[in-house]
């Protein structure tokens, strides 16, 4: 499972996940990527789960990264105590998603076995995804810095 080596601060606090992600949402290292739609904390075992999925069914071609890592702490207090005296221990790690960030990009493969490996890791994920190409990606991003 992914996770940091070393935190400054083990128990972290909420946050807000307000706006759009305004970097890591364009495709550079491979062809075909999966960007998110919607907000959200996805865990390291969703990461490892849409991972295993993506190698699963590209086999021995081509090359998967990961785009996002776990770096914020969820806590959480035991079973059957009591509110109050103070917060959890840390019980899981989580990264944060916004919506347009790319969080797995896939190359090597042809179009239609990259766009179902993504499929698949698609199910595994508690955000809402959409499959995206490297051209559309920065075409959007030119298109936003007005560089046109």
């Amino acid at each position: 499972m992914l996770s940091p080596k070393k935190v400054k601060w083990r128990k972290t606090q909420k946050g807000k996940m307000r706006g759009r992600a305004s970097r890591g949402n364009v495709i550079n290292l491979g062809e075909y990527g999966l960007q998110a739609t919607t907000r959200g904390f996805v865990t390291n075992r969703q990461i490892e789960a849409a991972r295993i999925a993506i190698t699963r069914h590209a086999k021995r071609g081509g090359k998967v990264w990961i785009k996002i890592f776990p770096d914020k702490s969820l806590t959480k207090k035991p079973a059957e105590v009591r509110m109050g005296k103070g917060k959890g221990a840390p019980d899981q790690w989580v990264a944060v998603v916004r919506p347009g960030r790319i969080l797995f990009e896939i190359g090597g493969v042809e179009e239609e076995t990259s766009y179902q490996a993504l499929r698949l890791a698609q199910y595994k994920l508690t955000v809402k995804t959409k499959i995206v190409t490297k051209e559309a990606t920065q075409a959007l991003a030119k298109r936003l810095n007005g560089s046109v």
